[in-house]
């Protein structure tokens, strides 16, 4: 997403909006390792909320994730 700068004397310059990622590694119980996802704050609070399995499940049916 693009946007401006505004300063106090109101000059506007072009800015970019950047997602909140951050790369994060998760432990996935069902095959005993580790995977390194990079996910956004919100993508966090799901996975948090419902669980790695079922954010994965529901990612690989959206084709968001694949899954090696």
């Amino acid at each position: 997403m693009i946007g401006n700068n505004v300063s106090h004397s109101n000059r506007r310059t072009k800015r970019e909006f950047a997602p909140n990622l951050h790369t994060k590694r998760f432990w996935l119980e069902e095959e005993q390792r580790f995977i390194t996802l990079k996910v956004s704050a919100a993508g966090l609070r799901t996975i948090y909320k419902n669980g790695l399995s079922a954010t994965l499940k529901d990612a690989q049916e959206k084709g968001l994730v694949n899954l090696v």
